[in-house]
Formats: C-alpha cells, sequence, structure tokens
C-alpha cells in the first residue's frame, strides 16, 4: 500500500499531521506494508532564502487579522502541537524557501532516508527556529540523518532533482491540492488536513480491505 503524503517542511499542521499520521500507522495491523512517499509543496515559493521578522506580524497581514488574532491563532496552533508531542516555538520560525529542501528530500528517497530527513527538516524549523532555506543549515541537518555531505553539496550547488520536484508540485495541482497536507493512498483515496489519527487510521483499514476484495 503506498500513502503519499503532499506537505512543506515550513508548515505547522504538516508537522501535526505527521504526527497523527504516525500514530495511525502503529495502529494499522499491515504496517509493514505500508510505503509512505513524501511529496514536494511549496506554501510560498515566492519565499527568500530566510527573512527575519515577527512572525505573527506576518501572519495578520497574510489573512487580513489583527495582531491579537494573530497571536491566538499561533497558540491555538502550539498547543495542538503540544498535545501531539511537538513543542512547536514559532516566534523563532521565519518565512524561508524550501525549494531546495525538497529536492534534498528527494535525494533521500535513494538512500531510504527520506522520512527521516522530513522529520529532522520540520523540527529544525518549527521547533528549533532554524533557517530551513539556507545551504549550510540544509547541508547540515541532511548530514545528521546520514547522507553523504558531498552527494548533498552536488544537490545544492546544482539543479538536481528540480525536476522531481515540479513533477509532484504538477501531480498536486491536478489532484486539485489547496492545502496541506494532503493525504493519497493506492492513488485512488485521499483526505486533506491534519485529520484526526482515527479517521487515517479507517482510511488505511479501508483501502486495505478494498483492496483485497478486489484481488480476491
Amino acid at each position: 500500500m503506498l500513502v503519499e503524503i503532499w506537505s512543506d517542511v515550513v508548515c505547522p499542521w504538516c508537522y501535526i499531521g505527521k504526527r497523527r499520521f504516525e500514530g495511525a500507522l502503529e495502529r494499522f495491523s499491515h504496517a509493514a506494508e505500508v510505503e509512505v512517499r513524501w511529496r514536494s509543496f511549496e506554501l510560498d515559493p515566492n519565499a527568500p532564502r530566510r527573512e527575519n521578522g515577527d512572525n505573527a506580524a506576518r501572519l495578520a497581514r497574510k489573512y487580513g487579522i489583527t495582531l491579537d488574532e494573530a497571536t491566538q491563532r499561533q497558540a491555538r496552533v502550539t498547543a495542538t502541537a503540544a498535545s501531539e508531542g511537538l513543542e512547536f516555538h514559532l516566534e523563532h520560525s521565519g518565512r524561508a524557501n524550501t525549494f531546495d529542501a525538497h529536492r534534498l528530500l528527494h535525494l533521500a528517497v535513494g538512500h531510504g532516508r527520506q522520512d527521516q530527513l522530513k522529520e529532522r527538516l520540520l523540527r529544525a524549523h518549527l521547533c528549533e527556529g532554524d533557517h530551513v532555506g539556507e545551504p549550510e543549515v540544509l547541508l547540515r541537518l541532511a548530514v545528521e540523518v546520514g547522507l553523504d555531505p558531498d552527494e548533498v553539496d552536488q544537490v545544492l550547488r546544482t539543479e538536481d532533482y528540480r525536476d522531481e520536484v515540479r513533477a509532484d508540485e504538477r501531480r498536486a495541482d491536478e489532484l486539485g491540492v489547496s492545502g496541506v497536507p494532503f493525504f493519497v493512498v493506492d492513488g485512488r483515496y485521499a483526505v486533506s488536513g491534519a485529520q484526526d489519527g482515527r479517521r487515517l487510521a479507517q482510511l488505511l483499514d479501508r483501502v486495505w480491505l478494498d483492496s483485497r476484495a478486489v484481488q480476491a
């Protein structure tokens, strides 16, 4: 069973969704037969590599809300993350371009380290305040999860895996993805958003049973 998840590494709800999906997978009796593939999605393709500033103020401008409302919204997201065992520090997570991070995630597939890199990038940005648009930060994080520094440097200095990222993004357009995380199971069943773990577990059970019925 293939589970494809479109998400971005600067997306708070994507990290929450990752934890909830992992919980669902732990409860799924056929988890050993599930392949998870992280797909590329850029929430802000025009973002600079790094931009410091007040995140609450940026959120207020983006959604046309007051600074107090933006601060409260961030607090609610942080509380939700805490319920999933995540310690967000959104006040430190500046704006960042994630294109290179997605290219490295494609590199990681061939080394069986994609999930580890995805986890590290999310934690770095949302919990530790690292700027995941900067090459030196990406190099450090990729090496931490076991990728070869020379290979990582090669990707960062070239356009390697550019086409793979763009292919993911075109597929997202075809699927009508407007927000992430976005889960697609076996290319047929889709759910959007950081769904409750129980719903994700039900989806896995349903797809498994449906696939067995077709084979029968």
